[in-house]
């Protein structure tokens, strides 16, 4: 597991956007559309925005090197504060639940069966890699680590404390998380239009179809201007 934690966590890039992209294939839906449509979006949503949210929290509290060094597991420190003092891996977890709201968009049932596991079973082996070098450089402080934080389920007890005690960093919010913030925004406005059209076919709705062409000229706006102030540095990471 250790080895094929290091391999993914090497190709992560290149692997990781392909389960975005394998999620707009059609496939077998895994539930009719009627019922979908009530819960499936809704429950979508909200698992995809926790998964932000626990981003979000995690970036702007403390940020962590999150690229390793060349293409390899690395950590300069052991992080311990913010987010990281109530989950070892809070990053992965928001990933996984991201994808995990995404998989209930598509409403596949390939993917519910084996895209969402295959993901869990990939950031794992990554979690494995890491631990195991972390437990190499840190020894005993980080094994100490591991007996008080979860290494996925967050301990919410005191993180009020957390957050109210520290200061929140949005200027690297967002130069850190535009562009995974865009990608799966949009990756969502995509399965929308899919399911519509796989629903109604060309009998789908033009207010739907305006609705969601608003909303994805917004977000590139705002990606847009995001990555402007970035590459300008006229927006930098406190």
């Amino acid at each position: 597991m250790d080895k094929l934690g290091n391999i993914i966590f090497k190709y992560r890039n290149v692997i990781f956007p392909i389960f975005f992209a394998l999620l707009l294939f059609r496939t077998m839906p895994a539930f009719d559309w009627e019922h979908f449509e009530k819960w499936g979006y809704p429950i979508g949503l909200a698992v995809a925005l926790t998964g932000q949210t626990i981003r979000a929290l995690t970036i702007g509290l403390v940020y962590i090197i999150r690229g390793g060094r060349k293409r390899k597991v690395y950590a300069e420190t052991l992080v311990k504060t913010g987010m990281f003092a109530h989950c070892r891996n809070p990053l992965y977890l928001g990933n996984i639940l991201i994808v995990t709201g995404l998989g209930i968009f598509a409403n596949s049932i390939l993917f519910y069966y084996i895209g969402i596991p295959l993901f869990i079973f990939m950031y794992m082996a990554i979690i494995v890699a890491e631990e195991n070098y972390l437990t190499g450089k840190f020894g005993e402080e980080y094994i100490e680590y591991c007996r008080n934080v979860n290494r996925f389920m967050p301990n919410l007890s005191g993180i009020r404390e957390t957050i109210g005690s520290m200061t929140f960093h949005w200027r690297r919010l967002i130069v850190k998380e535009y562009g995974t913030t865009y990608m799966w925004i949009i990756c969502m406005i995509l399965l929308i239009l899919k399911n519509q059209y796989l629903r109604y076919g060309h009998e789908v709705n033009k207010t739907v179809i305006l609705i969601l062409s608003l909303l994805s000229f917004f977000v590139t706006l705002l990606y847009a201007v995001a990555r402007y102030l970035k590459k300008s540095r006229r927006l930098t990471a406190d």
